[in-house]
């Protein structure tokens, strides 16, 4: 009888494994499962079995085209299996494409004479299939906040990063959900950054791919008002929770489309840029949000000087700026006291209050619209109508 093994973690059965199940079996005349139990996954590879050992010997052992499972007992990473192996004494051992620890399985092969083959990873409709991927799914929250940038938009994005300058932005609430969304969509507010985040997915590596900057999943996952270094990937300078910007945020939806990846190579001023950042580093870090304000305007000039429309007089504000570089989208406003920035909401339809937002405790938290304004939202049709 001509056996075929296979060895692996499979920590979350996917129709991926299956298909390698049966591709693996129709190589010989059984096929052997390999996996280590939960306590050598921990020790030996870092990981945590999202199984326990009898659920995962029990569903193996189920599939049809498994004909024997056996336990990896050696604490070793590259050969875990090496003992169950050789009692086993397969005619192939088969491997996917992505083994991490093929070339020490070949070798072995070629020592004790046994087949080794190596087959694509995926599921029957040819698409890729990956358990880690899985997992980041699971791990994904249900609720997250969007983001405000105050300063130093631009140098998030690795070919226009300047070393030892800064990206100062927050995380706000109202929260959104892969079910709930109320904010215009393409608005400036890190939505694809938040969109990736709650679909498990690899969310600076999304954004990246997309020809703009980390800044908006950074935050959106960190939470809290954050100092970030300017650099390819996103390192934190420091954050506080955002308390003192409490009753003082809001957003104006100027009802103008946002393009940030259209518009990322336009000819930029980048020291001015990192000049604004230094001053809104400071207003985070003294949580002051004059000095705050200063550091936002110092922004916003040069958005204008980008080409951007200016913005309305929305009530006594601070400041205002643009949400992103897309020439449109949400605009922030600052405002000194609750007070005033009340009077600018009762002012202006297409304002909206935003608090900060810091995650407490890892909680996966809701904040829904106020009424008054989930009322406002359903009137100018924002869930129905993307930007014109």
């Amino acid at each position: 009888m001509k056996k075929v093994f296979v060895s692996g973690s499979f920590n979350v059965l996917h129709a991926g494994h299956l298909q390698f199940f049966r591709e693996a079996r129709a190589l010989g005349d059984s096929l052997v499962v390999s996996f280590p139990p939960a306590d050598l996954l921990w020790s030996v590879y870092g990981k945590k079995s999202v199984l326990e050992d009898v659920d995962k010997m029990e569903l193996l052992s189920s599939l049809e085209m498994v004909d024997e499972v056996v336990l990896s007992t050696d604490a070793d990473a590259e050969l875990s299996f090496l003992t169950a192996f050789r009692q086993v004494k397969p005619a192939v051992l088969a491997v996917t494409t992505d083994d991490l620890y093929m070339d020490a399985k070949r070798r072995l092969c070629e020592q004790d004479g046994v087949e080794f083959v190596v087959l694509e990873k995926t599921r029957p409709d040819g698409s890729s299939a990956s358990s880690s991927v899985m997992v980041s799914r699971i791990k994904a929250p249900a609720h997250v906040p969007l983001r405000v940038d105050f300063a130093g938009g631009w140098l998030d994005v690795p070919e226009n990063a300047i070393p030892g300058e800064y990206v100062v932005n927050c995380s706000i609430s109202p929260t959104v959900s892969l079910k709930e969304w109320n904010y215009r969509q393409g608005a400036g507010l890190g939505g694809s950054g938040g969109w990736s985040v709650l679909n498990g997915w690899d969310p600076v590596s999304s954004e990246l791919g997309l020809g703009v900057g980390w800044q908006d999943p950074a935050v959106i996952a960190e939470t809290g008002a954050c100092v970030w270094q300017s650099g390819p990937r996103p390192v934190l300078d420091f954050k506080n929770t955002g308390e003192f910007l409490k009753g003082r945020m809001a957003v104006y939806d100027t009802r103008i489309k946002h393009d940030t990846p259209g518009l990322a190579g336009l000819k930029r001023d980048f020291r001015k840029i990192a000049k604004a950042a230094r001053v809104a580093r400071l207003g985070v870090q003294e949580k002051d949000i004059n000095v705050l304000a200063v550091g936002v305007r110092l922004s916003y000039e040069l958005q204008l000087a980008e080409g951007m429309e200016p913005l309305p007089v929305v009530g006594e504000s601070l400041a205002c700026k643009y949400c992103g570089g897309g020439h449109g989208g949400y605009a922030l406003y600052l405002y000194e006291t609750p007070e005033a920035r009340a009077a600018a909401l009762a002012q202006c339809e297409y304002l909206y209050p935003i608090e900060p937002y810091c995650r407490t405790f890892g909680k996966d938290e809701q904040v829904p619209w106020a009424p008054e304004y989930q009322e406002r939202i359903l009137k100018q049709n924002v869930k129905k109508d993307h930007f014109k």
